[in-house]
């Protein structure tokens, strides 16, 4: 079934498909704000001499804990998720939203979702962004110091965790998975789409063309 497309803002969801009906469908209450995220740390441990700091993220908008949230959608049948790393307690169907955007867009629509994600209350280890294109520039930034440190990182489970649709696959499950359609073969895209929906425990994210995501979508679950 083809998802409606949405407004570019993220609401949290119970685990799995709600169990009200739609017409009787109520917003939950925000979490706490956390926070502007800092500056990625420097993680102990690391050889050699101190690496420059990553590419600057944007701090979360001052307003998005006011921002009333949009009606979810709802959840596309698929298969059930792939068991690895750090599934959520109890496994169930991810929620799927889409977040209409262009091919040159889709990641600072990826990154808003973040964003809006922590401020609601995720903690960033929660969440796993996906890119079918261009690699996230935290990504290039991790990988210059080797794969070995890139994938501690993901290991230790504290920070989002960016990944392109190449090496995805090796990623552990995380409550929330965003990917952002950047662009890339249509076989990135496949894989990308395939690999969210197997990793995300409670929430996927899709930010991208619908009609790209949809048509995808459909041959992948």
């Amino acid at each position: 079934m083809p998802l409606p497309p949405e407004e570019p803002q993220i609401h949290e969801s119970a685990q799995g498909p709600r169990a009200t009906p739609a017409s009787g469908r109520t917003a939950p209450t925000p979490r706490p704000v956390p926070g502007p995220r800092p500056a990625a740390p420097s993680r102990p441990g690391r050889p050699g001499p101190p690496r420059p700091a990553p590419p600057a993220q944007r701090a979360p908008r001052d307003a998005a804990a006011g921002t009333k949230p949009a009606a979810g959608t709802e959840p596309v049948p698929a298969a059930e998720p792939v068991a690895a790393g750090r599934p959520e307690p109890t496994a169930a169907t991810p929620q799927i939203q889409l977040i209409p955007a262009s091919a040159e867009g889709a990641l600072d629509a990826a990154e808003e979702a973040v964003d809006l994600l922590l401020d609601s209350g995720r903690a960033p280890g929660d969440l796993l962004v996906v890119t079918t294109g261009e690699p996230h520039p935290w990504a290039t930034h991790e990988l210059s110091f080797g794969e070995a440190s890139y994938w501690a990182q993901h290991d230790a489970g504290d920070d989002v965790f960016y990944a392109d649709a190449q090496v995805a696959a090796r990623a552990g499950t995380r409550p929330v998975v965003v990917v952002a359609v950047n662009g890339g073969p249509e076989s990135a895209a496949v894989s990308a789409l395939s690999v969210a929906h197997a990793r995300a425990g409670a929430l996927l994210i899709l930010c991208g063309d619908p009609q790209r995501i949809n048509s995808v979508l459909g041959a992948t679950v």
